[in-house]
């Protein structure tokens, strides 16, 4: 999935002469285990609360195959219904379409019902090969998110083939609203990290926030990277949703345009600064992924994107110049 990237606490104070005080708590949310370190403040403990309750709440609303609102639209749009939502839901939804249309479709949340027909609608994935006429029949109906329509609070949709499945975009927005609510209490200086999807807040007392990247083969570190205020860093990768079957690996991240699990990278990590740092550290790195190692830098580019690592199918690292300049 995109635990690529863990919270590497000692070495950030390995060598200290003295470790600030850190209020931590942890839960298991979105599927994965989330972590809050806030610089200790008055009151640290209640912002941290309200940031796990916050998490708890968009993993309810936006679950894809478990009852929620999202399951509930999906539900009105197999129906060819449209259907009122939350004005929260109805913003996700705009922006992940934007981003969408920003990757040529390559992140495209509209295609549940292919995610689905690969097994990965489970806590456990099924572990085989889907038949073939019901993938071709499934990728001939195209699901595009340009198929949704989204006025106010209204949804529907010109595709009933349009099933929404937003686990490619959830954790890095959740990363956004962490931030909003951090700041709104009054932290200044805190780390939130949804199983791998990192966003910093100021420091850790006299040193950056630092974590360390994992090769997606290894138990081992590949770098680390101190995190400035404000950024944040999203993994995609092939490592922990996934099934083999006759020697192959299948993760869970599918091209849009074959119907298959993407199979020329092993992750793809993304380092972003400035507004929705999170939800595009998290949602862009998809396309880079399924791009592969020859148009990696190509698509990077043309997103705008300048620091990136990455880990190829045959385990060779591709790193860009701005970020080597970070990495240690």
């Amino acid at each position: 999935m995109r635990v690529v990237l863990v919270f590497v606490c000692t070495l950030l104070f390995a060598g200290c002469a003295r470790e600030p005080d850190i209020v931590k708590q942890q839960a298991y949310v979105f599927g994965t285990l989330v972590e809050v370190s806030v610089v200790n403040t008055p009151g640290a403990e209640s912002a941290v609360a309200e940031v796990l309750a916050r998490f708890d709440a968009l993993h309810r609303q936006l679950h894809a195959w478990q009852p929620s609102e999202l399951s509930r639209l999906n539900a009105a749009l197999a129906r060819g219904e449209p259907m009122t939502v939350s004005p929260g839901l109805a913003a996700l939804l705009k922006d992940a379409q934007s981003l969408a249309a920003q990757t040529d479709e390559l992140f495209n949340p509209a295609i549940g019902r292919l995610i689905a027909l690969w097994g990965f609608h489970a806590d456990t994935p099924q572990g085989q090969v889907p038949d073939r006429q019901a993938l071709t029949r499934l990728l001939a109906q195209q699901p595009r998110m340009a198929h949704l329509l989204v006025a106010n609070t209204q949804v529907s949709s010109t595709n009933p083939a349009v099933q929404l499945d937003l686990g490619g975009y959830a954790k890095g927005a959740a990363l956004d609203e962490a931030a909003v609510i951090l700041k709104r209490h009054g932290i200044a200086n805190a780390l939130v990290n949804i199983g791998g999807n990192v966003l910093a807040l100021g420091q850790a007392g006299n040193r950056p926030w630092r974590v360390g990247i994992q090769h997606p083969r290894g138990a081992g570190v590949l770098a680390t990277l101190e995190l400035r205020d404000g950024e944040a860093v999203g993994t995609s990768g092939d490592y922990q949703r996934y099934f083999e079957a006759a020697g192959r690996r299948y993760c869970h991240i599918l091209d849009p345009r074959t119907g298959f699990p993407a199979a020329g990278m092993q992750s793809v990590t993304l380092l972003l600064h400035g507004p929705h740092a999170g939800t595009r550290s998290d949602a862009l790195s998809k396309p880079l992924f399924i791009a592969g190692p020859d148009k990696l830098a190509a698509r990077a580019r043309a997103l705008g994107l300048d620091s990136w690592l990455a880990v190829d199918a045959a385990g060779k690292l591709h790193v860009s110049p701005a970020m080597q300049t970070r990495l240690r």
